[in-house]
């Protein structure tokens, strides 16, 4: 008798990384431990915090992810994509690498500043090492595409080994 093999869940994350953080958090509870899911991105980034927060989840829960760029992946979405065994671009898909970005809406004191901007170089640190072996591969490009804080096209991600082409039938 054959397995009916379950359809992975489908998670779209569309808009700034708050936009869509809550209900990816709970999609990818609501999959199995060691389901499959797959993630449609056309997000311009945000919070690092909610990236590593869906991340440490896939991570956690054993899930294998496949990321699928319709459009934008960039900033801290690309963390996401990152933890996908399966990366697809088009050739219209455009992702932004660059280091993290410190913004803040709060009053602070200057005590908790310094504390804030010590915290934040440590962890910009080890975002970007716990992003590049993520991806797990070519580590050179990777690091010079976000020192210079470069907008990467589909094509540049295929060339670097870091995702594969989706062929759309541009005749339909």
């Amino acid at each position: 008798m054959a397995k009916s093999r379950k359809k992975p869940t489908e998670i779209a994350l569309v808009g700034e990384v708050d936009d869509w953080e809550e209900d990816a958090i709970q999609s990818l509870l609501e999959t199995p431990t060691r389901g499959e899911c797959v993630f449609y991105i056309d997000s311009q980034g945000g919070s690092v915090y909610g990236s590593v927060a869906v991340t440490t989840l896939i991570r956690l829960r054993k899930l294998t992810c496949t990321g699928v760029v319709l459009g934008e992946c960039s900033s801290a979405a690309l963390l996401v994509l990152a933890a996908c065994k399966k990366r697809y671009v088009t050739r219209y898909s455009t992702l932004l690498f660059h280091k993290m970005r410190w913004e803040s809406e709060k009053r602070v004191g200057s005590r908790e500043a310094v504390h804030w901007a010590k915290h934040f170089e440590a962890l910009e640190k080890e975002i970007d090492d716990f992003q590049r072996r993520l991806f797990g591969q070519a580590e050179k490009q990777y690091r010079e595409w976000t020192e210079r804080g470069r907008y990467v096209s589909g094509k540049e991600m295929v060339e670097a080994g870091l995702a594969e082409w989706i062929e759309l039938d541009e005749d339909a």
